[in-house]
């Protein structure tokens, strides 16, 4: 008798839970919101024209060891950091977020894109966190860079899913039946601020030299008028 209860009991809680596991898996899908996001940090600022070359921090003139028509390769690797956490929790598929260039990108002895540069990033696809110890998921892509009023695309798309609670799960599970793993859930998916993250530029980026300052003009000579002749 009591274990027919058990089965009947365990069958009715599968029905309710069933639903209520879906619901939480089930993903953002709304692809006009993240091609709209796309296109507003792709989409060009101004007429592409040359980036200008600087010199490095603390440096304030040499000779340049760059040629003068040279470019930055397609597919030069630049390391990003995270502005701000990124958190499942909070952000949804079309959702644009800030990082910054971690590090100088250089050509020869040459400063291309400064320390600080922003950088574009749109999450493409998230889960939240569901019952039974499943874990929320988020990919995420960044796009372009901001760079002297104009943007330079760059590529670079990445994957994180929340810690999952799996173990605590089942433990629940043969403690307190289906109804003791309902109530544990699985973790946000976070992107922690100030991590660092490795995107590439898709196109080659034009450059020109930093000009050097023109020569102060000499001071005009000073000229004395001869005396007059007298007689």
């Amino acid at each position: 008798m009591k274990k027919a209860v058990w089965a009947a009991t365990a069958a009715a809680f599968v029905i309710v839970a069933t639903p209520a596991m879906a619901k939480e898996k089930k993903p953002d899908k709304d692809a006009a919101k993240i091609a709209a996001a796309v296109a507003s940090i792709s989409a060009p600022k101004d007429t592409p024209k040359a980036v200008a070359l600087t010199w490095p921090t603390g440096v304030t003139g040499g000779t340049p060891t760059v040629a003068v028509d040279a470019v930055l390769p397609a597919n030069t690797e630049i390391v990003l950091k995270m502005n701000t956490e990124l958190s499942s929790k909070k952000a949804r598929e079309g959702h644009i977020f800030v990082a910054s260039v971690a590090q100088d990108v250089m050509l020869g002895n040459m400063v291309v894109i400064p320390k600080g540069t922003p950088a574009n990033g749109v999450v493409t696809w998230r889960t939240g966190k569901g019952a039974f110890g499943k874990s929320a998921k988020m990919t995420y892509a960044f796009h372009s860079l901001e760079l002297e009023g104009q943007r330079v695309p760059v590529s670079g798309e990445f994957r994180q899913e929340g810690s999952g609670n799996t173990g605590a799960a089942v433990g629940a599970v043969a403690a307190a039946g289906l109804i003791g793993g309902m109530f544990v859930t699985g973790r946000s998916a976070v992107v922690e601020q100030g991590r660092e993250l490795k995107v590439h530029t898709t196109t080659a980026i034009p450059i020109v030299l930093p000009r050097a300052p023109a020569p102060a003009a000499a001071p005009a000579a000073e000229t004395t008028a001869a005396p007059a002749n007298t007689i």
